[in-house]
């Protein structure tokens, strides 16, 4: 292909299809470096993979790295997770935000692409994806109402922790009900007066056939949900007045369970912070 036909190509592609700002779709990504590796597997997300794998490609418009540290690690729960065993495994998040309606393009240029960085050894071998998805935002609730930051702006605000939490409902017919309960009641509840300023609620989809060999398929892609919590506190500061009984207060409402409830902090781009600390 020429290169004036391909910049053809680039322009037609602009010139349909959707191109607003809300965040649609999510790839939520977390991976346990394995031991003895965790600055050469930093140094390479950081310096490498975060872009060429992810920023660089169309439609995935914003993106953030977090880290839980040892501390962070032992807050999570449940102690049987269906998503980490350990439940401490996955100290490294990222979380990217997808054009609504672009998912299907996107998906074809990141395998594209991945299957052109592992042919060119760019790809970090020594890690462990514990729970990796894209997946299609369903709702996000606000603890201010109107004020405040937005969803499409919050990879980019700089909160100061977000926590993962992933519940089950306890088949597909009741995933729908176990939604609307958290949309209505449960989040609205524990926002009010928390340092928690907005919950994103996704669920997961099937990763594609031909996914890289090292991700996966997606699980529960009928009954999941995932759900990002944004804090403008230390998660520390506020973990055991704000997110113990989380387990039992899903558990309490039959509608669902707790399969990981997970507490990070933001990376610091371009440095090696925290990574002496993850152990």
């Amino acid at each position: 292909m020429s290169d004036d036909t391909r910049s053809a190509t680039y322009a037609e592609l602009a010139a349909v299809g959707p191109y607003g700002v809300r965040p649609g779709h999510a790839l939520i990504t977390m991976v346990e470096p394995h031991p003895g590796h965790e600055y050469a597997y930093n140094r390479w997300y950081e310096d490498d993979h975060y872009y060429a794998g992810a920023m660089a490609m169309p439609w995935m418009f914003a993106g953030r790295r977090w880290v839980a540290t040892r501390d962070l690690q032992l807050l999570r729960s449940p102690e049987k997770s269906a998503i980490a065993q350990p439940v401490t495994a996955g100290c490294y998040l990222s979380t990217y935000w997808i054009t609504d309606g672009r998912y299907d393009d996107h998906m074809r240029w990141t395998v594209a692409i991945n299957k052109r960085l592992n042919r060119d050894a760019r790809v970090y071998q020594d890690r462990t994806h514990v729970f990796t998805a894209f997946q299609d935002h369903e709702v996000t609730v606000y603890r201010d109402g109107a004020a405040g930051p937005r969803d499409v702006h919050a990879l980019d605000h700089p909160y100061a922790g977000l926590v993962l939490e992933v519940v089950d409902a306890e088949g597909p017919e009741q995933r729908a009900e176990l939604l609307e309960w958290l949309r209505a009641r449960r989040l609205p509840k524990r926002l009010a007066g928390s340092p928690a300023a907005l919950v994103t609620v996704f669920r997961p989809t099937p990763l594609p056939l031909d996914r890289m060999s090292y991700v996966k398929q997606v699980e529960g892609v009928d009954t999941r949900l995932t759900l990002l919590w944004f804090l403008e506190a230390d998660p520390r500061d506020c973990w055991e007045a704000h997110f113990a009984g989380v387990g039992e207060e899903l558990d309490g409402s039959g509608l669902g369970r707790l399969e990981l409830l997970a507490p990070f902090i933001p990376t610091v781009p371009g440095t090696d912070r925290y990574v002496d600390r993850l152990r």
